[in-house]
Parts: C-alpha cells; sequence; structure tokens
C-alpha cells in the first residue's frame, strides 16, 4: 500500500525498524475496518512525539531568546498548535501515506483532517525518538519547524488572538467576550472541542480544537476575522 521509502526520502530519516514509522501513520479508524492489521494505532507515538516536540522547541526559544516566559510560551505556542503542525505535514505529503478508514479517506479537507495530520505529525516524531534518539529528532524538528520562526516573529504572527479579541470587544462595546463550551466529542484521549465565543448574548464565531484552549484562540482568530478587527 506505502511506499515508505519515499516518505523516509523526504523526511531525511532512514529507520532501523520502519514498522515504527508505518505505525506512525496508523489512524485509529483504519484498525476498525482491519482488525487484523498487523500493527498498532499512532496515539502512543503521538503521546511520545507531543512531548518530545515540546522540549525541543522550549529548549530552543530558552537557549536563543533572552525574553520573558510570556513572549516564549506565546511563540512556542504559535509554533505547535495543530494548524501549523498540520500545514508541514501536507507539505512533507504525510497526507498520502495515512491509513485511514474509507469514511475518513473521503474527508479529505475538513477539520478533521487538519487533526489527523498534527497528530500524525508528532507521532511520526515519537517514532523518529524511537528509531534515531534525540538528536535526529531534534534535526527533523529544526529543519522543519523551527525554521518557521523567523517569519512568526517578522510577521507577529504570535499575538494571541484572544488577548487581541478582549482589547478590541472592551475597547468598542465595554464588554469582555466570554466562551462556551457547545460540544465535546471523542474519546478521552482524542477529545475534540467546539466553544462558541460571545459578546454579551451575541455569538460571535465558533472554534474548534483539540482543548478548550486551542478552541477558545480559534474561536477568537475567527471573531477578529468576522468583525474586521483585524
Amino acid at each position: 500500500m506505502d511506499n515508505l521509502n519515499e516518505l523516509e526520502r523526504r523526511i531525511n530519516v532512514q529507520f532501523t525498524n520502519q514498522d515504527l514509522l508505518k505505525q506512525s501513520m496508523v489512524h485509529r479508524s483504519y484498525l476498525n475496518e482491519h482488525p487484523d492489521f498487523p500493527l498498532g494505532h499512532n496515539e502512543r507515538l503521538e503521546f511520545l512525539g507531543d512531548a518530545v516536540l515540546e522540549l525541543i522547541v522550549t529548549e530552543y526559544l530558552y537557549r536563543k531568546y533572552d525574553n520573558p516566559e510570556g513572549d516564549l510560551t506565546n511563540w512556542r505556542a504559535s509554533l505547535v498548535n495543530s494548524k501549523m503542525l498540520s500545514e508541514i505535514a501536507q507539505q512533507l505529503d504525510i497526507n498520502g501515506h495515512l491509513y485511514l478508514s474509507r469514511g475518513e479517506e473521503k474527508d479529505a479537507n475538513s477539520k478533521a483532517r487538519q487533526y489527523i495530520l498534527a497528530n500524525a505529525f508528532e507521532a511520526l516524531i515519537g517514532a523518529i525518538y524511537l528509531d534515531q534518539g534525540w538528536d535526529t529528532a531534534k534535526q527533523f524538528i529544526t529543519d522543519n519547524l523551527l525554521t518557521r520562526l523567523e517569519a512568526i516573529l517578522e510577521h507577529k504572527q504570535y499575538v494571541d488572538p484572544k488577548s487581541k479579541f478582549q482589547e478590541a470587544s472592551q475597547e468598542r462595546h465595554g464588554i469582555t467576550p466570554s466562551y462556551k463550551v457547545l460540544e465535546e466529542s471523542g474519546p478521552d484521549h482524542a477529545k475534540r472541542f467546539a466553544v462558541g465565543l460571545y459578546i454579551g448574548s451575541e455569538h460571535v464565531a465558533t472554534g474548534e480544537g483539540m482543548s478548550k484552549q486551542e478552541a477558545q484562540v480559534d474561536a477568537a482568530q475567527k471573531a477578529l476575522e468576522a468583525k474586521g478587527w483585524n
């Protein structure tokens, strides 16, 4: 089904154990339709990769910049959010190597696919770490993610949309916006949240994310665009 050698070439990592690479591409839905598949899904690798990613990015920011914690936190968030990770996954054509159910396969342009790609990217980091160690994982993250920080800083893409929207709402309406969880879905280890942003009783936008915080940020960004406050 898959040309793992082609994927290895694109990510510039040659695996000793290709099963780790393959497993990083396996979504839970695929196993529902293929119970005899010899490997598990990628969620444990994603769990590991998320921790490796956060530590490498955090260490890089700490060593390179002498800024306050708040700045570093915002910059890190701008690098490791699901939108950024899914964009990198698409550029590496991880999408073409995913093991998905037929239903998920058809849903190529959805928000859910963005999360699947972001999770697969983190799972890939976990697989690289297990197979090749810290230095190779660090090089992969440096080449594919940390190179984007300069543009993020230059264009101030790290500014928290929640803070930006709150300031604009208070300035224009004298009201602090509020957030309400509208929906929770998915198993405990892979929750998805839909959160509504309100100015008083006005429902301005709905955001989605893998945490309440991420959904709130997504809602704030959409609200900024809806109000033309960018």
